[in-house]
């Protein structure tokens, strides 16, 4: 019997035929193969690291001597004295279309007990929540309902509509604009600025 073809076409399609072989006995011994297990939202937001605090410089840092340094690419803030670091803590900035605005300001107002003014809940009489997650400059109150702004511990405004305050942190910017902290930290931060504490917030 005389085979018509280039032998190098001959031994590829011989070689496709043991390969293909092989992947069928493989398949069959050891089943299809399984997919990668499917990685959790935990796994996929990045950990910030925790705070930091010098306690060496807790009675040197002062009102009148502290600023403040805002890290937008290192989602850090930073509480110093000079060029010294007393706080070094995660934040989470302003997500993207409400981005925190970059440079140098100061403080502007101080309210521990601060309520935002736009994002909040409509409440009814009794105080629960009709629909969360609102901005009253778009959403209408539905019937019988009021508007209650989200809270901001901790307040310290730095522009018209941005400010540093107590609120979630999942690893990346996230907020309207404002730059969240964690609970444990906005009050040591807010004690220790005042109304005209320069604060500098870089790419």
């Amino acid at each position: 019997m005389r085979i018509v073809g280039h032998p190098y076409s001959l031994l590829a399609a011989i070689l496709a035929l043991f390969i293909a072989s092989g992947q069928i006995a493989s398949a069959q011994l050891f089943g299809p193969a399984k997919p990668a297990p499917m990685k959790s939202a935990a796994d996929l937001i990045h950990r910030q690291d925790p705070p930091r605090i010098n306690k060496a410089l807790e009675s040197a840092v002062t009102q009148e001597n502290s600023h403040v340094l805002i890290s937008i690419s290192k989602q850090r803030v930073y509480l110093m004295t000079g060029d010294q670091v007393y706080i070094d803590s995660p934040i989470s900035s302003g997500r993207r279309g409400h981005e925190t605005p970059k440079g140098s300001f100061h403080v502007q107002e101080k309210d521990p007990d601060h309520h935002s003014s736009v994002y909040g809940n409509f409440v009814d009489h009794g105080g629960r929540v009709v629909r969360a997650g609102i901005s009253s400059v778009i959403d209408s109150a539905p019937s019988g309902t009021h508007f209650a702004g989200a809270p901001m511990k901790w307040f310290c405004r730095i522009t018209e509509g941005v400010g540093m305050h107590i609120g979630i942190l999942p690893g990346y910017p996230a907020s309207h604009g404002c730059v969240r902290l964690p609970p444990e930290i906005a009050p040591l931060i807010y004690q220790k600025v005042r109304v005209g504490t320069h604060v500098e917030i870089e790419p």
